[in-house]
C-alpha cells in the first residue's frame, strides 16, 4: 500500500507538494517525513547515483524518480509491488509536469503546489488494490521493467548511521550532565539558605529559651 507521497525540487530540496492524510494508517509518520526531507536535502547537494532508486527504511521502501530536476517520492509497504510503485510515480510525474511544469523553477515557498494533492489522492486510490484488473495489467506490462532499479539502505543513502549514534550519545551525556548540575544547584541553594537563615534561627531559639526561663522563674 502507498503510505506517503512527496514531490520536491532537487536544486534546493524545496517541497512542492505532498499527499495529505491524517496519518492514522502510518505509524511514526513524522519520522518518515523527516527522512524524506533529509533525502531531498542530500539530492539537492547532487548526492544521488541514479534517477530511479528504491531505499529500504524499516518496514517500508522509499521509491523515487528524478525528472527535470524534480523528485517524485513515495513510501510503500515492503510487500507492495515495485513495478506498481514506479508506475504510480510516473503517473504523478506526467500530470505534475503538464499542469505545473512552467512554474516549478519560480516557486519560492514550500508546498506552492499543494492543490496537486487532489490528483495525488485520486491516483493513490487507483493503486491501492494490487489485484484490480487495471493493476494486474500494469504488473504484466513487459514494456515497463524495474529489475535494473537499484535498492539501497536508508542509512547508506543518507550517511546518518554514525551521526545518529553520536547524536544519541551526546544527548544522553547532556541529559546526565544536566541532572548532575541540577542536583548540584539544589545543594548550593540549600547551603545558601542555611547560611542565610541559620543565624536568625539560632537567635530566635535563644530568645525563646530566655522567655521560657523567665516564665519559669517568675
Amino acid at each position: 500500500m502507498v503510505k506517503l507521497t512527496m514531490i520536491a525540487r532537487i536544486t534546493d530540496g524545496l517541497p512542492l507538494a505532498e499527499g495529505l492524510d491524517d496519518g492514522r494508517d502510518l505509524k511514526d509518520a513524522d519520522f518518515y517525513k523527516q527522512q524524506a526531507k533529509l533525502l531531498f536535502k542530500n539530492l539537492s547537494k547532487g548526492q544521488h547515483e541514479s534517477s530511479r532508486l528504491s531505499i529500504e527504511t524499516g518496514p517500508y521502501y522509499f521509491h523515487y524518480i528524478i525528472e527535470s530536476r524534480v523528485c517524485y517520492l513515495t513510501m510503500c509497504d515492503r510487500s507492495y509491488p515495485k513495478k506498481l510503485a514506479f508506475q504510480y510515480l510516473e503517473d504523478l510525474k506526467n500530470e505534475f509536469e503538464r499542469v505545473n511544469g512552467s512554474q516549478i523553477e519560480t516557486a519560492a515557498r514550500p508546498y506552492a503546489f499543494i492543490k496537486f494533492d487532489t490528483f495525488i489522492q485520486k491516483t493513490r486510490r487507483l493503486y491501492l488494490d494490487t489485484r484490480t484488473q487495471r493493476n494486474l495489467a500494469k504488473l504484466n506490462d513487459e514494456l515497463y521493467e524495474v529489475h535494473q532499479i537499484m535498492t539501497r539502505n536508508v542509512q547508506e543513502v543518507l550517511g546518518v548511521g554514525e551521526k545518529l549514534d553520536q547524536v544519541s550519545q551526546l544527548s544522553s551525556r547532556l541529559t546526565s550532565d544536566t541532572r548532575m548540575y541540577a542536583d548540584k544547584a539544589k545543594d548550593l541553594n540549600r547551603q545558601a539558605l542555611i547560611r542565610k537563615y541559620a543565624p536568625v534561627a539560632i537567635v530566635m531559639g535563644i530568645v525563646l529559651m530566655l522567655f521560657w526561663i523567665k516564665n519559669k522563674i517568675w
